[in-house]
């Protein structure tokens, strides 16, 4: 509600806990956590009296703390033991492309991206950790009354890896970045938000083709796959069994197409990009394009929700 003073800018930007790999937090959450008042924060939304307290409990992060570092561990073993058995050249190098079936082809693309992620996991927990241990991240209280310290997550590992949209997936993988995005660009588009979102969060990453290549694929993907959900899901849902083979099926699906995005992302250059793409016969983008042709697509509420919004800010300016 007001403009934050020199000293208070930088040191948000600067301070020590997130300078080299984030995560990107909220000024309002950051100045309460430098005035002694995050904490105390969260747990006044809780009624304390009626769990039988007679005071606010003091929260540690040490549990949270251990808990990410040992994720941290296992993330550097596997990054050193994979990664380097797995590297994602090999997709594209001539005498396996020559030698490998499409199938297994797109198998071993799902091995070297699994290969590829640990190197995000160490560092988006690392960064995690360090804010916790300095006392910031703590998010409240859950349904089980434990203690959250994931305020400032980065990503959710196991929805990540058992995602079933590409949504779901993107929704916890480098969740800060997505929410920033989401606040900056896709809530205040005034037509096509996620394209747009799309395209900042290319400039965002940097001046590398692959990057553009794999969020200009996003795109694509992420229509896709709300036209397939909005006129296919609803059928599956009036029993249990099918349910389960449709989020089988939609689980491969969405890990598959994961791995065709972000290959790109990986290889950086334009060259490695395109020889990949040829040699998987541009079979998502096709689809996509004939799924966006054939399938109704249904309007989105954005431009409602957005002038909701506006309406909501105006007010509040207003007071």
């Amino acid at each position: 509600r007001s403009r934050p003073s020199l000293l208070e800018y930088l040191s948000y930007l600067l301070n020590f806990m997130s300078i080299i790999a984030g995560p990107c937090s909220n000024y309002k959450d950051y100045i309460a956590f430098i005035e002694g008042r995050h904490v105390h924060m969260k747990l006044l939304e809780v009624n304390w009296k009626q769990k039988g307290y007679d005071r606010l409990p003091d929260p540690s992060p040490t549990g949270a703390v251990m808990y990410k570092l040992c994720i941290t561990l296992v993330s550097l073993i596997l990054f050193l033991t994979l990664t380097k058995n797995f590297p994602m050249a090999y997709i594209i190098d001539n005498e396996f492309l020559d030698k490998t079936p499409f199938l297994s082809r797109l198998g071993y693309l799902y091995v070297v991206t699994q290969a590829a992620k640990p190197k995000y996991y160490f560092a988006w927990t690392l960064a995690d950790a360090v804010n916790n241990a300095a006392g910031y991240g703590f998010s409240g209280v859950d349904e089980r009354g434990t203690f959250r310290w994931d305020l400032l997550s980065n990503l959710n590992i196991w929805n990540i890896e058992t995602a079933t949209s590409f949504k779901m997936y993107i929704e916890n993988w480098n969740i800060q970045t997505a929410a920033w995005l989401k606040r900056v660009c896709y809530d205040r588009a005034p037509w096509y938000p996620t394209a747009l979102t799309f395209v900042l969060s290319a400039l965002w990453h940097g001046i590398y083709p692959g990057y553009y290549f794999t969020f200009l694929t996003g795109i694509l993907i992420t229509l896709a796959a709300r036209a397939i959900r909005n006129n296919c899901r609803h059928y599956f849902l009036s029993s249990v069994p099918l349910k389960i083979a449709y989020d089988i099926v939609t689980w491969a699906v969405t890990q598959l197409a994961v791995c065709y995005t972000v290959a790109p992302f990986v290889m950086l250059a334009v060259e490695p990009t395109i020889k990949f793409y040829k040699s998987v016969y541009f079979h998502m983008h096709i689809l996509c394009i004939l799924v966006l042709l054939l399938l109704p697509i249904r309007p989105q509420t954005h431009s409602v929700r957005r002038a909701q919004n506006q309406a909501m800010l105006n007010s509040i300016k207003s007071k």
